[in-house]
């Protein structure tokens, strides 16, 4: 029977370090990578193709629910388990609607990560008992759905998170591979939609929203 895969993302080395061990102490199973952050975790889950990525929500330069969006786009058959410190019922319908299959919280890690690995894995939920269970995406009424619906472009939303982490225009250009001008102009369409005004209002609408951690 092939060893089951498994990719972690956190941007704390120790946490990754210790997520390993508690891994691969199950007999069968391999962690193929590491990744510090979102944009490195969907490089190494397009390349790798792992049974089951497991994302902080938190991470630098790209979020854990962005990054579910794009490895699920990229690799179908990975399933995605959230491994978190945020105790958050929204931020669960989130990476739900972005294609997660299980949410657990850091501090019930010790004993429940083994089994929420093994049931997503097995392409079945696994939720932390203290967050509420989320209805599928299919199965939200109608004005639900339109209220959860985001309002920026996964590009928008990379960019937002970009600039409330300190980067300049120049450098989300370089990150991204695009032009200055470009940035600009996602820059000022990501004001223009969200009705902000400063750099600071950005800031505390990324952190509110849970792009970056504060």
């Amino acid at each position: 029977m092939p060893a089951l895969r498994i990719l972690i993302a956190d941007d704390h080395a120790v946490v990754r370090a210790g997520l390993r061990a508690l891994l691969e102490s199950r007999s069968g199973w391999q962690v193929c990578a590491e990744s510090p952050d979102g944009r490195d975790a969907i490089e190494k889950a397009t390349k790798l193709k792992p049974d089951v990525a497991v994302l902080d929500i938190g991470m630098p330069l790209l979020n854990g629910v962005e990054a579910t969006r794009r490895i699920r786009a990229a690799s179908p058959s990975t399933e995605i388990l959230i491994l978190t410190m945020h105790e958050s019922d929204d931020l669960v319908q989130q990476v739900v609607e972005a294609g997660a299959r299980g949410y657990i919280l850091k501090d019930d890690a010790d004993r429940v990560l083994l089994a929420a690995v093994d049931a997503v894995h097995n392409h079945k939920p696994y939720f932390s008992t203290r967050v509420s269970t989320p209805p599928p995406p299919d199965d939200l009424p109608s004005a639900d759905r339109i209220r959860t619906r985001l309002r920026l472009t996964p590009r928008e939303r990379e960019i937002l998170q970009l600039l409330a982490e300190g980067k300049s225009n120049k450098q989300v250009a370089s990150l991204l591979h695009i032009s200055v001008n470009t940035a600009e102009a996602h820059r000022a369409n990501i004001m223009l939609k969200l009705n902000l005004h400063s750099l600071a209002e950005l800031v505390h609408y990324a952190i509110r929203n849970n792009f970056i951690k504060t």
